[in-house]
């Protein structure tokens, strides 16, 4: 008999992480070998567990997972690694994936696709989900936003003015505009109002809960 799959879990809401502890317990081919409700903590029991696979949190209370997984892989190269997510923008799957992620699910994954994503990244392959893996084609080879445009379109989701932005960044109202401009024509829209719902919905900027 194979030696069951190590898993840490790293997740703050208490009911998501009993029912996926919940769903694992249930199978003798998995274990679960820690748990943590901050990305702190679920850290450092990365580098003490060394875990098979590990399931992270996109939004912990005191990080995103975005910005910590370069950590995880300087601490291990070859880590394993599924990001949990309340819902899939398709701009922090890929910069997940870009990051080394092999896995991606939703927090409103069913059983049977946890499993599957647990033992296809167990096996050093990539799992996404057939509507997330087509969100991400459909938006593939899109000009990314520079880090100017990201900051602007953080301020337009704020719902700042133009000159607002201008006076925050330190430049000129006709700056903002161009910059306003570029990104409308990246995203495909035409007004602030949609750019800024694209922008929530694609994950190109984070909403603080």
């Amino acid at each position: 008999m194979q030696n069951p799959i190590r898993i840490l879990l790293i997740e703050n809401q208490i009911l998501t992480r009993i029912g996926i502890r919940t769903i694992l317990q249930m199978r003798n081919d998995f274990e679960i070998v820690g748990e943590a409700d901050s990305g702190a903590r679920g850290f450092e029991l990365f580098r003490q567990l060394r875990p098979d696979v590990t399931i992270l949190s996109l939004r912990l209370p005191d990080s995103c997972a975005i910005d910590v997984l370069n950590d995880y892989f300087a601490e291990n190269a070859r880590a394993k690694i599924i990001v949990l997510a309340e819902h899939s923008g398709d701009a922090e799957i890929s910069k997940s994936l870009k990051k080394g992620v092999l896995g991606y699910v939703s927090k409103d994954v069913t059983e049977a696709a946890l499993i599957e994503a647990i033992r296809t990244v167990a096996a050093g392959k990539k799992y996404i989900p057939p509507g997330i893996a087509g969100i991400l084609s459909e938006n593939y080879g899109q000009e990314e936003l520079t880090p100017a445009e990201q900051k602007i379109l953080q301020a337009l989701v704020g719902g700042k003015s133009n000159k607002e932005i201008a006076y925050e960044s330190d430049v000129s109202e006709n700056t903002v505009k161009t910059h306003v401009k570029n990104i409308f024509d990246k995203l495909g829209v035409s007004d602030r109002t949609s750019a800024a719902t694209l922008a929530i919905r694609r994950g190109l900027v984070r909403i603080d809960v």
